[in-house]
Order: C-alpha cells, then structure tokens, then sequence
C-alpha cells in the first residue's frame, strides 16, 4: 500500500487516491470495505481521512459516508498555514505617514494612496511624481536631513570646484595651444603634420570605419589613476555621446569611475574639453562637440556644467 503522502501528491484536490500496484508486490486487489458492499476491486481507492479502501463507485466521502469527514482537508490546510509566506519577515519601504510635497511652493501631499512620494536618499526628503528629480527639487542646494551642515557647505565646494577647474583649464588650454596652434594660414601645415601624427599613433576600435573617427589627446589627474602614464591618444566614434567616451577613457587610463553607483557630485568624472573650455554633457555627441587634434581631460569633483571657466 502506498503511503498516504505521496498519494496526496499525485491527487492533491480529492480525500481519496489510487493505490500503486507496481509499488506494492503483494496488492491483488481489495474488497471494498463499506458495509454492504465487499466488491473485489483491483484498481482500489484509499480514503485520506478514515483510512480505509474502497472501490471505484464508493470512493468519495459522500459515497461512502466517512466516518471522519474532511480530515484530509483541515490536514492540508494546516500544513499550508504551517508554511512562511512570501513576505515574512520583510518590511516595506513605505511606510510614510501622509505629508507636503518637501518641494518649495508645492501643496500635493504624498503619502497616499493615489500618490505613494518618492524618497530622495541624497537629501532625505519625500517628494510627488512631479519633484521626484534631483533638478526639480534643487537638491543639491539642500542640507541632507539628520546631516551636520559643515559637511554639505554648497557654498564652499562650489568655490572649490571653480578654483580647481580654472588652474586646469590655463594650465591644459596653454599646454594645448604649444602643441597644436591655433588655425593660421602660417600655421595650418603644422596643425596638419600634429593631427597626422595622432592618427598613426592613437588607440581604439579597429572595426571602427576612418570617416567616423575623431582623434583627441586624454588626459588624467595623476592621482585619479592607477596607471603609470595618465596621458593617452585615442579616437572615439563621432556618433558616439561623451558619457560613453568617458567611459572608454577611464578604462583605458585606469581611473575609477562610480558615476553610476555615487549619488554625490565629489565622486563623479566629468569631461573637460581643453580648446573649448568647458565642462561637455554626457550627452552631447563627440561630432559636434569635439574635432580630430583636441584635448581632453577628466577631472573628478568639479561639478555639473556650464559656465565654470570666465573664457
């Protein structure tokens, strides 16, 4: 006779199941136990919740009134509480209690069902579907909530930024303009000769097609890499966006690179083009912000563009 669990499991929705054959040698048949009957069956049913056999017409409890009607189910149920549920033992984030939008001037008030905010982890607040960015609620003018405010002096790292990115951009644009001078029909064969150099020694994909390739010099701060030489010469796609350059340069000079994984601007790389003098966006395309012969250099902590260089 089969045990009663792994009948349950081949027929999980009734309080009887087959008796195995094949399972059990000595099984020649069964006669039926309820009172009147005896049939000799020799495909028997077992009832989950007397424990007794019947035959094919007296299987159900109904059928052959079960003296322990529905123990099979309370038994199954029981065991389906007795499980964990899928989300014992975790706690959802929101638990916000009804309040304001933090945003300046804005009366929708989170926390509701209709409109659930959204927590920002850079300045702790909650904010509506409309003031959910970073640029929408000013929030990198705000003090973190449960931060000491000496730690976030906007003022002071913006001062700093400016400081930082000038010496470097007088210091790269004169580097720049010594290598490769500027357009003058006394000069323009020179220009040529630099941009001919670069291609013949520069870096990057082979599969690229020559008509899509820009050539620029890329620079690094000494202490952002970990290679020796924190200067290279590489040619990017001119359909490609300056966040992707960015990433192909960092690899190549070895420099650490969490803009996707810092929220704080300190930790984030940023391109500064040396002729033009300025920070690029991510997403401005190489074509139309850079030419073969530029110079590049990637800084850390200077902050978001524009208008960081009084050109």
């Amino acid at each position: 006779m089969a045990s009663s669990s792994s009948s349950a499991a081949e027929a999980p929705d009734t309080s009887y199941v087959k008796m195995d054959k094949e399972a059990d040698a000595t099984l020649i048949g069964k006669h039926c136990q309820l009172e009147y009957c005896n049939q000799l069956d020799f495909l028997p049913f077992f009832c989950q919740s007397c424990k007794k056999t019947f035959c094919l017409d007296h299987r159900t409890e109904t059928a052959h009134k079960c003296a322990n009607a529905g123990a099979w189910a309370a038994r199954r149920r029981q065991a389906q509480l007795a499980q964990p549920s899928a989300g014992e033992g975790k706690r959802m984030r929101d638990l916000v209690s009804q309040k304001p939008c933090a945003a300046t001037d804005c009366k929708t008030t989170v926390g509701t069902s209709l409109v659930p905010g959204v927590h920002c982890s850079n300045c702790n607040r909650d904010y509506c579907l409309k003031h959910r960015l970073k640029e929408e609620h000013d929030c990198k003018n705000k003090i973190p909530i449960g931060a000491r405010p000496a730690q976030f002096d906007v003022a002071e790292q913006t001062k700093s930024a400016f400081a930082k990115l000038k010496a470097w951009g007088a210091a790269k644009k004169e580097a720049a303009g010594r290598t490769l001078p500027k357009p003058k029909p006394s000069s323009t064969s020179q220009r040529l000769v630099a941009v001919n150099n670069l291609k013949k020694s520069a870096k990057g994909d082979a599969k690229l097609p020559p008509e899509k390739r820009v050539y620029v010099y890329v620079e690094a701060e000494a202490e952002t890499t970990t290679a020796k030489n924190y200067k290279g010469e590489f040619f990017y796609s001119k359909d490609w966006v300056i966040g992707r350059v960015l990433d192909a340069a960092a690899k190549s000079l070895q420099i650490e690179n969490v803009n996707n994984q810092s929220s704080q601007e300190r930790d984030k790389l940023r391109v500064f083009h040396v002729e033009g003098g300025r920070v690029l966006e991510f997403n401005e395309k190489v074509g139309s912000a850079l030419v073969s012969g530029n110079t590049i250099v990637i800084l850390r902590g200077i902050g978001p563009p524009p208008d960081l260089i009084e050109m």
